[in-house]
């Protein structure tokens, strides 16, 4: 199974960068996490959210790979404990296809990113920045696995 990471935005610090190859280099190949970094659409004054959801909505599905369970990070999905993401991570798994993950913009994803997706994931009900969202889902995702194989990473 491949994980493929869809986000928005391009222009990410060094540490970011690092911080994901860190945990994405530890999966194994079959369970690969593969990130691909869209363009933000250009911002003008008093261009509307929607318009500027809907451009970067156009991007994200466009990049699905065939075939890929969709899920759409979004502040009103389901938050999952790291027992629940386990869970969900061998779901995943068990259905036999990839896997796309959606992580908008700055102003969030569109509608229909959300109608889209199979499944809505929430990682926390604070507010994050797109940089450190990359991290903390290429981490979890790594201590899913984990957990999956006694791998000592993840003592509980």
């Amino acid at each position: 199974m491949k994980i493929h990471l869809l986000t928005i935005g391009q222009s990410i610090p060094a540490w970011i960068k690092q911080g994901y190859e860190e945990y994405a280099k530890r999966l194994p190949l079959e369970c690969a996490l593969l990130l691909t970094e869209l363009p933000a659409a250009k911002r003008y004054k008093k261009q509307p959210t929607d318009k500027i959801q809907a451009e970067e909505a156009e991007r994200l599905l466009n990049a699905i790979p065939k075939n890929c369970y969709v899920i759409a990070l979004d502040e009103h999905g389901i938050l999952w404990n790291t027992q629940q993401l386990t869970q969900q991570l061998s779901k995943w798994q068990q259905n036999g296809s990839d896997i796309a993950l959606l992580v908008g913009g700055a102003d969030g994803l569109s509608a229909e990113c959300k109608k889209q997706a199979k499944q809505l994931w929430s990682l926390s009900p604070l507010t994050l920045p797109h940089g450190l969202v990359r991290i903390l889902i290429a981490e979890q995702i790594y201590r899913a696995w984990s957990i999956q194989h006694q791998h000592p990473y993840h003592r509980l």
